[in-house]
């Protein structure tokens, strides 16, 4: 019996492993009790520069370091984000759909590893799209928070790719996880996606080797850790943090009621220069 157990805990350990390296969706949830809370000024600034860190002389979170780095650090998370906080002026432009004063700003954070990131595009997406974005209840803001080398490779080829083709490359790379995800990265693999929306090799080469792109993408999931963002996909609906996986009974339920409060966030924030 005791050996019968001792395996079968192997085997959930080993399945684990194999979820994490494949799906990217759990990000810092490992790393949660390094976390601190402030609400002060010093952790909530506006300026998009990247997390504060109580550890100033830890190195900042980077999706390409070496294998075997870390970034487990004591990290300050505002405890109540405000709606300018969270649209703090990016360090890159951001792709979203719908209304700039829509009543409703809704914020994906994906991991372009990430199977949940992939089912919520393909089932929950094109509803919210239909009812909600499309009619000017929402606006849909997609922010970058890779998990792991291969999707922070994969993210520096969406961000190289024009923005008119950030979506359509966005669920190439999702839809195809399966053609280019593995433990190492498979560079050709990643370029081979990209190139379905005419990115040619050597503009895919000089993208990976794009340092100032690097370091924008890392401020931006810096910025999401701040922000109390710990793996994909996360979502701020308002200024309401949802770290769960949802569809559209739990859209509906929180979206729905904000519409009919007569507040009109999104309008105040389309106000504010550099906003989203």
């Amino acid at each position: 019996m005791a050996a019968a157990a001792s395996a079968q805990r192997l085997t959930g350990v080993a399945l684990a492993m194999l979820l994490s390296l494949a799906g990217g969706c759990s990000g810092d949830v490992s790393s949660l009790a390094t976390q601190t809370t402030v609400t002060g000024a010093a952790g909530s600034g506006g300026a998009y520069a990247g997390a504060a860190s109580a550890d100033r002389s830890a190195a900042p979170f980077n999706p390409f370091a070496p294998e075997g780095a870390s970034d487990l650090r004591l990290r300050e998370v505002i405890a109540k984000p405000t709606l300018a906080q969270i649209h703090a002026p990016p360090p890159l432009p951001e792709f979203s759909l719908g209304r700039a004063d829509a009543p409703v700003v809704m914020v994906k954070y994906m991991s372009l590893t990430c199977q949940y990131c992939r089912r919520f595009m393909a089932e929950t997406f094109p509803i919210l799209k239909k009812d909600y974005i499309d009619t000017g209840k929402v606006r849909l803001i997609i922010r970058e928070f890779p998990i792991g080398k291969s999707s922070g490779n994969a993210t520096i080829a969406l961000r190289c790719a024009p923005m008119d083709k950030y979506l359509t490359l966005y669920q190439k790379f999702l839809q195809q996880q399966a053609q280019w995800v593995a433990q190492e990265v498979r560079t050709d693999a990643i370029f081979k996606v990209a190139s379905e929306v005419g990115m040619k090799r050597e503009q895919f080469d000089a993208c990976m080797k794009n340092q100032s792109m690097i370091e924008a993408l890392k401020q931006v999931k810096d910025r999401g850790r701040q922000l109390g963002i710990i793996g994909t996909p996360n979502f701020f609906i308002g200024d309401k943090l949802v770290k769960n996986v949802i569809g559209m009974p739990e859209i509906r339920a929180i979206v729905d009621p904000m519409l009919g409060a007569g507040a009109s966030p999104g309008a105040r924030l389309a106000r504010t220069p550099g906003a989203g």
